[in-house]
């Protein structure tokens, strides 16, 4: 039962996920099914279906998108998906983007300190690999045989070729850091992790293998 492993909170949050996919255009839709497909292929050759989500800084797009895509596939029953995240330069998880997280349900644990520090998320089918800023090609993430999938503008444009990536698939996002510090931060960020989690949902829901 997913309401045994799942808070009362996620739980209700990603149910009204699943219950707004017409608000996805047709066009984005069918972007998001080719990232389906890629992974129904993947799981259906024995191979495991890797993804790791770049944007420029993996501060807030790349590490949502992680994290949902980690969720979705758990509460779809597939296996064998493996998600990361990385960035073409290193920064840190934007607290921003943790506590928009936390606000969407999702139990995330502080554990490092420092400018730089790693979190996990407290679910007893979450990967143990810490959550931190990286670049795409950190010793963490996978080297080859993988999914790119480009969240951002700048990571398109700095990545023309993402080395050891079988795929690349360009799903971008505004990114909420231009409202920081702002009235209307709170609300972009909110914003962000539910469109993002809505797609990642959307791409899980439509895996077939």
């Amino acid at each position: 039962m997913l309401t045994a492993v799942f808070p009362e909170k996620l739980h209700s949050y990603c149910s009204n996920l699943i219950a707004s996919f017409d608000s996805i255009d047709q066009k984005r839709q069918a972007k998001l099914i080719e990232v389906s497909e890629y992974i129904g292929a993947q799981l259906e050759s024995g191979a495991e279906a890797k993804l790791n989500v770049i944007c420029t800084h993996n501060s807030r797009r790349s590490h949502i998108g992680q994290v949902w895509l980690e969720i979705a596939a758990f509460w779809y029953k597939i296996k064998k998906v493996s998600s990361f995240s990385g960035g073409t330069e290193a920064t840190a998880f934007n607290e921003r983007s943790v506590e928009a997280l936390r606000r969407a349900g999702i139990p995330i644990k502080k554990v490092s300190q420092g400018s730089n520090p790693k979190y996990t998320i407290d679910l007893e089918f979450s990967s143990s690999l810490p959550k931190f800023s990286k670049k795409y090609n950190d010793e963490s993430n996978p080297q080859k045989d993988f999914a790119a999938i480009l969240v951002c503008n700048s990571a398109a444009e700095a990545c023309p070729v993402v080395f050891g990536a079988q795929k690349r698939f360009s799903i971008q996002y505004l990114d909420p850091k231009r409202f920081d510090d702002t009235d209307q931060e709170l609300e972009a960020y909110d914003e962000t992790v539910e469109r993002i989690g809505k797609e990642m949902f959307f791409i899980m829901k439509n895996v077939r293998s």
